[in-house]
């Protein structure tokens, strides 16, 4: 049976470069880093030739901008907690948005038990906030606002140069989840004005357990891992080399083909609504789709037919989709995302599923997938 896998926003096959890259570094590279002998500076040159690959990737200042971490989940914890410590004297005000990924909204509510007051703004139909409410809810005692680059569940992509300048014009701190949208789209951390920016390599056929977080300089926070002195003090425990390697392998090699891999997705979808529609399916994308939106990512109401039917049934042909974030998929809560969207009554909530694309899947793949799911809608609605 043919295996189709369209959940790469949950994670994505390694490319076999990373693979080689990682392999070549595990042999030939296990010194520790922090090391004073050969072997460790070795590995303290590959990794320092990784965090210049990754910080010219975000137009860094500088290349210890950039600390490496086990992912976006300890990036964003450290960026908010770590911000909520430094700051609690200046202010115990937060802005963040409804759609979060829960890396950033289980930080919030930590702080909100803890003497913190969080802010959490709308998002319209679109999965877009409003900048009027966003400068509404700045206040002198803000310290930092967080909003997602590009959400991971409908591919909304934030206006995020918008608001960097507002957020510049505030007393606040400027943190950004690009977990979803590193590498497939630009960003640049200057231009945006961004003071903290957390991501993961397994999004971008990179390792799991790597991740970074840029921290502007200047801005010191103490680190949330506590041990050792790696990291220049910022995050303690033994670096992963091979990973690291793995990391700025798979980010050079998605730079390299930004473009087309954005055309080809954006093609994916495209053809995916067309043939649903010429199966005669009745269906509607959740969000938008057009070129502001993250290219690799579409959700879908399929009207009338339910997504875990959908899921398990899709599964057994072979096919991999999500209802959701991956990272919720386990448990049977609806999609908070959807629920901002379109209220926590509306029926799509339950009749959705998520496609996300990849750098290996084909428009023959997309072709089965649109058949298989007609299918499915039409034996389910009997």
């Amino acid at each position: 049976m043919e295996k189709i896998y369209v959940d790469n926003a949950g994670t994505t096959p390694m490319a076999p470069e990373v693979i080689e890259v990682m392999s070549q570094t595990m042999r030939d590279v296990f010194g520790n880093a922090s090391a004073t002998n050969s072997f460790g500076r070795k590995a303290r040159q590959v990794l320092q030739a990784s965090r210049q690959v990754i910080a010219d990737s975000i137009n860094a200042a500088q290349a210890n901008e950039i600390i490496f971490t086990s992912g976006g989940t300890e990036s964003d914890n450290t960026a908010i907690l770590m911000t909520a410590k430094k700051r609690k004297n200046e202010g115990r005000h937060l802005i963040t948005t409804k759609i979060e990924h829960e890396a950033v909204l289980k930080p919030m509510e930590y702080l909100e038990k803890n003497g913190y007051e969080v802010t959490y703004l709308d998002v319209d139909q679109n999965g877009l906030i409003s900048l009027d409410e966003l400068k509404q809810a700045l206040r002198p005692d803000t310290i930092l606002v967080s909003i997602m680059t590009g959400n991971n569940e409908v591919g909304s992509h934030m206006p995020i140069h918008e608001i960097g300048e507002i957020v510049a014009q505030s007393n606040a701190w400027f943190h950004t989840d690009a977990v979803q949208a590193y590498g497939i789209t630009e960003i640049d951390v200057k231009r945006d004005q961004i003071d903290l920016l957390s991501t993961t390599a397994h999004k971008l056929n990179g390792p799991k357990m790597v991740g970074f977080l840029y921290e502007r300089a200047g801005l010191e926070l103490e680190p949330l891992i506590l041990g050792g002195d790696q990291e220049l003090k910022r995050r303690a425990g033994t670096e992963n080399i091979a990973g690291i390697a793995g990391f700025a392998k798979a980010i050079e090699l998605e730079q390299n083909e930004r473009e087309l891999l954005q055309e080809r997705y954006q093609s994916f979808k495209t053809h995916l609504i067309t043939r649903l529609r010429q199966k005669g399916v009745d269906f509607e994308v959740n969000g938008k789709h057009g070129a502001d939106e993250l290219p690799q990512v579409i959700s879908l109401w399929f009207k009338g037919c339910a997504s875990d039917a959908l899921l398990t049934n899709l599964d057994l042909a072979g096919i991999a989709v999500a209802a959701g974030s991956a990272c919720t998929a386990g448990s049977l809560e609806p999609s908070h995302v959807l629920q901002a969207m379109y209220g926590a009554d509306d029926p799509r909530i339950s009749e959705t599923l998520r496609f996300s694309f990849g750098r290996y899947n084909t428009l023959a793949e997309i072709e089965t997938v649109a058949d298989k799911l007609a299918e499915l809608c039409q034996r389910l609605k009997k």
